[in-house]
Formats: structure tokens, sequence, C-alpha cells
């Protein structure tokens, strides 16, 4: 017999074929409930006191639907946490480098001081310091998922004649410092209010600071 998460003993069918004898379907609603429960989990008590218990019972659902999908809070937050580096933002195109900067810093800056992603981000940084799983996964959500946003600026700008072509490897790792770095050490690290203007004069130094390159 098919279950599901939900509905246990009720026969299921996927695309027009029944699933096979003893196979468990997995509802999609019940996998986000769950992404959207570990969040929460993690903001609310952070990695070390968050179990599957508490996930589940913020989902709404059994341990055994959690359990259908990972096998461990840490593979579960692995996984989570890798999918950000393919997500990724937009690459804006704006008209111009500072502009493009510009909406960049607005967007990031917005994600970085959720509430969630403002205790999640420093707690997972913590945890990854005593697990390199942790830490590579992180470092792969956070660095590579901002990486091609930053090479379809610079990109950019140098088709419209604003920057150098052919960047060596040695300066493109600069640009993505140079871009990246400053937001997030204010937003993650320092954790203050940003003055106003502050993103404006980020992108207008920044874009200063790359031209220089």
């Amino acid at each position: 017999m098919t279950t599901s998460d939900g509905d246990a003993g009720r026969t299921t069918r996927q695309q027009g074929k029944r699933a096979p004898a003893g196979a468990a379907v997995l509802r999609e609603d019940v996998t986000e409930a769950i992404r959207t429960a570990v969040f929460a989990e993690l903001a609310a008590v952070g990695y070390a006191r968050m179990s599957i218990e508490g996930i589940a019972r913020r989902a709404g659902v059994g341990k055994t639907a959690v359990y259908r999908r990972w096998r461990s809070k840490l593979h579960l937050v692995l996984d989570l946490v890798s999918a950000l580096a393919v997500q990724g933002l937009p690459t804006p195109d704006t008209g111009s480098l500072e502009g493009d900067l510009r909406l960049l810093y607005e967007v990031t800056s917005r994600a970085l001081r959720h509430p969630v992603a403002s205790q999640v981000i420093p707690d997972l940084q913590a945890e990854a310091a005593r697990n390199p799983e942790i830490e590579a996964a992180l470092q792969k959500a956070l660095r590579e998922g901002q990486h091609g946003v930053a090479s379809g600026i610079v990109a950019q700008a140098v088709a419209r004649g604003e920057l150098r072509a052919g960047l060596d490897e040695e300066d493109e790792e600069l640009a993505l410092d140079l871009m990246s770095g400053p937001l997030y050490w204010r937003a993650v690290v320092v954790r203050g209010e940003l003055p106003k203007g502050y993103l404006g004069a980020l992108a207008t130094a920044t874009t200063a600071a790359l031209k220089a390159l």
C-alpha cells in the first residue's frame, strides 16, 4: 500500500501512474512546512538545541515525515543551507555599475536583516567552527551564492566600458570581497542599524574601488 505524509493508507497516483507498493509519497507542502520550521527553530533555539521533535512539532507533522526526507538534523541543515547557494539573487541590470551595486545592496541588506536570517547566520557560523561539514555548506551558500551575482555585475560593467576587461583571478576575488564584504560586516557582524545614506555611499565607494583594479 502506498502512503503519503498526511494520509497513511491512501492510494495516490503521480503523473497517471500508481506509485510502487509500500512507497512513501512525499508531499511538497509537508516538505515546505518542514523547511520553514527548520529556519524558525534555528532562530528560536539555535542549532545545538534544535531537535527533530521540535521541528516536527513546529511544522505540524510527525517525526516520521522529517526522517523520510533527512536522516538527521545535520543532514537536514546541510541540505537546506546548500540549497541557498543555487537559489541566488537575480543579477541587477540598472544600466550602470553604481546603480547595480546600489540595488544589490538594498536587496541583500533586507535579506541579511530579516529577523530569521539575522539569528540563523551567526548561529550557524559559530557551529561551523566546530563542524567542518556545516562550515563547508555555509561557505558555499554565502560565497558561491553571491559569486554568480557579483560576476554578472562585473561582466555587465565590462561590456558597458565601466571596468577594464581581462581581470585576472586574483583581481576577480578582490572584486568579490569589495562587493560583498563591507555590507556583510555591518549587517551580520556589527549588527547595528545602517546609517541613512549608507548603501548609496557604499555603492559609490565600491564603484570607485572596482574601477581602480
